[in-house]
């Protein structure tokens, strides 16, 4: 038996802590026999003191920004060149919207800034698509197989950024701001912007994946044509900006200048018709788009007319409407 220290007066005994009381039964936390895990949360208590506490938490963790907070951090995106973010700001706001989420619809400004938020964020897509397919046409031209392999894939990464941002902007077209459109200006921009995002989706699609993507562009820009046609003013911006988007398709997808230039001329004509009426708050949204109309068709009918000589012309990207006219 070992004694004690030298010079010690031997080991000291800490004497027991003092048992702690114990909880309340219904304040205990009892894990379900099954798991016993001890990260799942216990059941509830019915008790009305365990009522008030939940009360009180959930008055205290933060809640979801309301509408008005989110359109107004949409805007502050905006000036800060945060576009994603914008998008991110804008989606919460048109969820509360219409179809699911039951809420009133877009006003002009929350749709205008949704339009803005997406038309620079697939902007910069687009873009780059452009810059890397030119690359790429000249590498091949080249015989420079090695560069042009590694162009395709990069070309591949930004098809596939472009596909998520049109199809999230689709999907939320078609399950609210379209269903949730009354008036008809609200119809006629939404289903423009339908076809707008399939059109971007056919400019670099292929084989079946571009024909349904061009038949989604004809039927949405139809449905807007027709209630355009029937319900807005030829000088109305949206009825404008459908037409020269329209038109558009037809040159750049369907490779039909002879249809581009016919819709194109129409709207103009019956545009500058009826101007002395047009009111001045949209004056110069209206004969902006009217200015892009005549550029196109000047730069169409020019290319309609070349006599095939020797010099091969590259045409200049034709404008198009921008959703927020």
């Amino acid at each position: 038996m070992r004694g004690p220290r030298p010079g010690g007066r031997g080991l000291l005994k800490c004497p027991p802590a003092p048992a702690s009381p114990a909880p309340p039964p219904h304040n205990r936390v009892r894990f379900p026999p099954a798991t016993g895990d001890p990260l799942r949360p216990p059941h509830p208590c019915s008790r009305p003191c365990c009522r008030r506490r939940a009360r009180s938490a959930a008055a205290m963790s933060p809640s979801e920004p309301t509408r008005e907070e989110s359109v107004y951090m949409a805007k502050l995106a905006e000036q800060a060149e945060r576009y994603e973010e914008m998008v991110e700001f804008m989606e919460r706001v048109a969820r509360s919207a219409g179809g699911a989420g039951g809420g009133e619809e877009l006003s002009v400004e929350e749709r205008n800034l949704l339009s803005v938020a997406y038309k620079n964020v697939i902007g910069a897509r687009r873009a780059s698509w452009r810059i890397i397919s030119s690359i790429e046409q000249k590498e091949e031209g080249r015989g420079n197989e090695a560069h042009a392999a590694s162009i395709r894939a990069y070309r591949s990464k930004i098809e596939a950024e472009l596909a998520r941002i049109c199809d999230g902007i689709l999907a939320l077209l078609d399950s609210h701001l379209v269903p949730s459109a009354g008036a008809a200006e609200s119809k006629v921009f939404y289903l423009k912007m339908k076809g707008d995002y399939h059109r971007y989706l056919a400019e670099f699609k292929s084989g079946a994946e571009r024909k349904e993507a061009a038949e989604s562009t004809m039927n949405a820009y139809k449905a807007a044509q027709d209630i355009a046609l029937a319900d807005l003013a030829p000088t109305h911006p949206i009825r404008l900006g459908l037409a020269l988007n329209f038109s558009v398709f037809y040159y750049e997808i369907l490779n039909s200048p002879d249809r581009a230039c016919n819709l194109a001329k129409q709207a103009f004509d019956e545009a500058i018709s009826e101007l002395d009426s047009l009111g001045e708050e949209s004056y110069k949204d209206s004969t902006l788009i009217m200015q892009l109309l005549r550029d196109n068709l000047t730069l169409w009918t020019s290319d309609t007319n070349e006599d095939g000589g020797d010099e091969i012309k590259e045409a200049a990207a034709p404008k198009e409407s921008g959703d927020g006219q």
